[in-house]
């Protein structure tokens, strides 16, 4: 019952600011609560601090004790959702494969089943000696995507 209600005012607050999604919900042994969400646009204090306030003021301590801890997902959390893939357009991915694989690309496209990623290459030249740069692409299904996350290059 309580878990069904602290999901219902996580969406509730969700529903109130449709640029957030929900990452995770964990509600561990002793009603520990921790969200993380995302944003199209990023993730504020402010908006942790309304699906915090939302979760908390109507959740009554006498009733049952909890704690509560809201977070945004961090610049070098792992990516799990297509929205997450799409709000990353044109930034670099590293991506393992299920092949064993590992690309690190631009994102150049995202939609809700796969991703295409484009980078450069250097292989050894058709013919002759030496290497030559080479355009790469790849269109990734999800279900071929272990992880992924954003590199972040300074």
């Amino acid at each position: 019952m309580f878990k069904e209600k602290v999901q219902q005012l996580v969406q509730e607050a969700l529903d109130e600011n449709p640029a957030l999604f929900l990452i995770h919900l964990d509600i561990q042994g002793a009603n520990e609560i921790r969200v993380t969400i995302d944003g199209d646009k990023g993730v504020t204090v402010q908006d942790c601090i309304a699906v915090s306030r939302k979760v908390e003021h109507n959740l009554d301590r006498e009733e049952e004790d909890f704690s509560l801890e809201v977070m945004s997902v961090g610049a070098t959390t792992p990516l799990e959702l297509p929205r997450q893939y799409k709000k990353n357009l044109g930034r670099t991915l590293e991506v393992k494969t299920a092949a064993g694989e590992t690309i690190e690309g631009l994102l150049e496209t995202a939609t809700d089943k796969e991703v295409t990623l484009a980078w450069k290459a250097r292989e050894p030249k058709p013919v002759g000696k030496g290497k030559v740069t080479v355009q790469k692409t790849a269109r990734l299904p999800f279900e071929e995507i272990l992880k992924a996350k954003v590199v972040i290059k300074f």
